[in-house]
């Protein structure tokens, strides 16, 4: 019993464990669902990938959401969400705007600059109130989700941001293209680059991590927790803030409904690319593929003649399932693992 214990782990070869491990991951599976979409929707109608705008539509729609599926992920892995993404990507876009009316020579780095620190003070209030007040996430950003779509309101009033308003070079962000690819998508991706490599290769980032996993355990380890949950926020908050300023660049004009909605699509990305939504697993790739592959649904659907209250349930249904799946999983690993402890203390006994 014990030699066969002993054999059976190193009988499975490299090759077998990484193609298992490909297998299982949950990235790859929702790229291939990302994939099979795309090559269905296009042997329906193929202008919906070879056509003039078909690709650049393809990497340019999703780079919006792509930016706060990535902030959100750094939130959601804490046991935390900010429900507030959407409204602060709508007050950024007009901030964005309203700055090119008032500074018609401001660079356009600057504004980049400003939208991001914009968007990282609004996190920075979610964070202080989650983090000090100890008061959960999804009642403090929902208070702020419309706090600052009050400010936006009142601010914006019945006036909008119209492309005569902003720059030539700013504008042109919204079709430039590097070998085929957006500018604006190149930034999202930059983000998303950058992001990921603090969250998988910076203390800070494997500690956010940790204390979703366990936030009594993280304390009690001595992890500064409340720092951390700030930081997270903050970052979330930037991302939405770039969000905003890409928006204006994409679309040059910005009303009041600007990011209307977002923070749900934000948070479905972010699940559907599994992110557990109950912290301390997941990775910014999931939540990036989770977003193209909601966008692209949305875009196909009617490609494909199907109206737009299945378009919603299909989503609804994905996300429903990303969950349940996300629980399965957690139990098959707790009984793997139990399993696992008990063939262990098998031999001694």
């Amino acid at each position: 019993m014990s030699d066969t214990l002993l054999v059976e782990p190193s009988a499975v070869s490299p090759t077998k464990r990484i193609v298992g491990e490909l297998l299982r991951s949950r990235e790859i599976a929702v790229g291939t669902v990302l994939v099979l979409v795309i090559a269905f929707t296009t042997i329906k109608s193929p202008s919906f990938l070879f056509s003039d705008n078909g690709w650049r539509d393809l990497l340019l729609t999703p780079s919006l959401l792509l930016l706060l599926a990535v902030g959100q992920t750094a939130v959601i892995i804490t046991r935390n969400v900010d429900l507030s993404v959407g409204s602060t990507l709508g007050l950024t876009a007009y901030f964005t705007g309203k700055l090119f009316v008032d500074h018609p020579g401001l660079p356009i780095i600057a504004v980049f600059v400003a939208g991001l620190l914009m968007g990282a003070l609004l996190g920075l209030v979610n964070g202080v109130l989650v983090a000090f007040f100890r008061v959960p996430s999804l009642v403090i950003t929902l208070g702020t989700l419309y706090i600052y779509r009050g400010i936006f309101l009142s601010w914006a009033g019945s006036s909008r941001i119209n492309p005569s308003d902003l720059p030539h070079g700013f504008l042109d962000l919204g079709t430039k293209q590097i070998l085929t690819i957006p500018v604006l998508t190149i930034i999202g991706l930059v983000a998303l680059g950058l992001t990921g490599y603090y969250l998988y290769t910076a203390r800070g980032g494997r500690e956010l991590y940790a204390i979703g996993s366990d936030p009594d355990a993280a304390v009690l380890y001595g992890l500064p927790v409340t720092r951390r949950v700030i930081g997270a926020f903050v970052l979330c908050g930037a991302l939405a803030g770039l969000a905003g300023v890409v928006y204006t660049a994409r679309y040059g004009t910005v009303s009041s409904n600007a990011g209307y909605g977002m923070e749900l699509q934000a948070v479905g990305a972010a699940v559907i690319g599994g992110v557990a939504i109950f912290g301390g697993s997941g990775t910014v790739w999931g939540a990036a593929i989770g977003a193209f592959l909601l966008v692209t649904i949305n875009r196909a659907l009617p490609v494909v003649g199907i109206s737009d209250f299945w378009q919603r349930a299909v989503v609804g249904a994905l996300i429903i399932a990303a969950v349940v799946l996300d629980r399965v999983l957690s139990a098959r690993q707790e009984r793997r693992l139990i399993a696992a402890r008990d063939e262990t203390r098998e031999p001694s006994a």
